[in-house]
């Protein structure tokens, strides 16, 4: 099989398993991919990279052709034990239905609308105290300051961890990230994993003897099909809840500030209220895309754009790319335009795999920004942005900003 050639690759290194910085440059080599090679081969690591958003669309909605099972994050290579780490249950992410259709139903009831609404009231709470604790005038760090808090203290408390545990659950949550996107497993992140699971288990302890309304007690008394989930299955549930509804809002608030502080001009829109903001704020999930990838493993030798894909082959749906579609959003579909109509992104995930908190992450970022518009509508750049090191999520460490009233 002869690889393409690979385009632009000072931007987006593929075989390092890193996006790089220089977006300009990310973005010519997706839209080389969605233009030249929507089916791409690369050879280097052995998978292939599936680039148009009605592709991804189809794919995610045909579990039967396109297996979570085989894992989700960069395939296994030499030094990299693959997604199956810390614990032998796999997360509801590497599942296919049926399985994966009886254990989303045990949670989904948490992230019902209706639910997720009822916490408005606390969401702004959090969010007012963390907004008005900031400097006035003067050089913060927005990620820490008001982007890690409101998701951060939502799920904790959702899961029943109390607000004394939340630097532990920071620390551990930030490790765990960078691990699954990692050329190799580090230390620190296997080493939080096992820290995450220890205190689970430690808190399931508890609530079999001391119930509480959380969803972690709501895990205990689950029964898919009659049975109840073991121990390793509530662990990886409580996990995957604890990066996925973390990482999610604060990667979608801070990179979408980042993209507000580089185009004044639609800042300046949502601050008058020009632009409607629910409206906005899927123009910003869509481009800032908190998750840049997501894998599938052909279930039978499949037929694609002139490629064949063999039965057992990895395939990276390229949501980065897919999000930028040209042939979607037009022309200048890697622009941010605040006004833009809203047409379905895959940010979010798309068919069986559709993010269970959705409406939590949606609520979350439109409450963030009514508040810190409401309070800090002066926003000004104030140094260099540190990026995470993980290729799987499009994160920010560190972003320096000076936020006014």
């Amino acid at each position: 099989m002869v690889a393409d050639p690979l385009p632009q690759p000072d931007s987006i290194a593929l075989d390092e398993g890193r996006f790089y910085i220089d977006e300009a440059g990310a973005n010519a080599a997706f839209r080389w991919l969605r233009q030249e090679s929507p089916v791409w081969w690369f050879a280097p690591r052995g998978f292939w990279v599936v680039s148009r958003r009605d592709d991804v669309q189809a794919m995610s909605k045909q579990p039967e052709l396109w297996s979570s099972a085989g894992g989700i994050t960069m395939p296994s290579y030499e030094g990299h034990e693959g997604d199956r780490i810390g614990t032998q249950a796999p997360s509801i992410i590497m599942m296919d239905p049926p399985d994966h259709s009886r254990h989303r139903t045990l949670v989904s009831r948490a992230f019902t609308p209706r639910r997720v609404l009822d916490l408005e009231g606390r969401m702004r709470e959090i969010a007012a105290e963390s907004i008005e604790s900031t400097p006035i005038g003067e050089p913060v760090d927005f990620v820490e300051h008001v982007a890690v808090p409101l998701p951060m203290r939502v799920i904790a408390e959702m899961l029943g961890v109390p607000d004394s545990d939340l630097d532990a659950f920071r620390r551990w949550s930030d490790a765990v990230v960078v691990q699954a996107g990692a050329d190799a497993n580090r230390d620190e992140g296997m080493e939080a994993i096992a820290q995450v699971f220890g205190y689970f288990a430690q808190m399931l302890a508890e609530r079999r003897t001391d119930p509480g309304d959380d969803l972690i007690t709501a895990l205990l008394q689950a029964e898919v099909e009659g049975r109840a989930l073991d121990e390793g299955e509530i662990l990886i549930f409580c996990m995957t809840l604890l990066v996925a509804g973390n990482e999610t809002t604060r990667t979608l608030v801070s990179q979408a500030t980042r993209m507000l502080l580089e185009r004044p001009d639609q800042l300046a829109l949502l601050r008058t209220g020009t632009a409607s903001l629910p409206d906005a704020i899927e123009e910003l999930l869509r481009l800032t895309h908190p998750i840049r990838y997501f894998f599938r493993r052909a279930t039978r030798d499949i037929e694609k754009h002139g490629k064949t894909i063999r039965a057992g082959d990895a395939v990276m749906m390229l949501y980065a790319a897919a999000n930028r579609d040209e042939t979607v959003w037009g022309d200048d579909a890697d622009v941010l335009n605040v006004t833009r109509p809203v047409e379905p992104h895959v940010s979010l995930g798309f068919g069986q795999h559709f993010c269970l908190g959705a409406s939590l992450a949606r609520l979350e970022a439109r409450i963030l920004f009514e508040e810190l518009l409401a309070r800090r509508p002066s926003w000004e750049a104030a140094g260099p942005i540190e990026y995470n090191e993980s290729s799987f999520v499009n994160g920010i460490e560190r972003m320096p900003v000076i936020l006014r009233p």
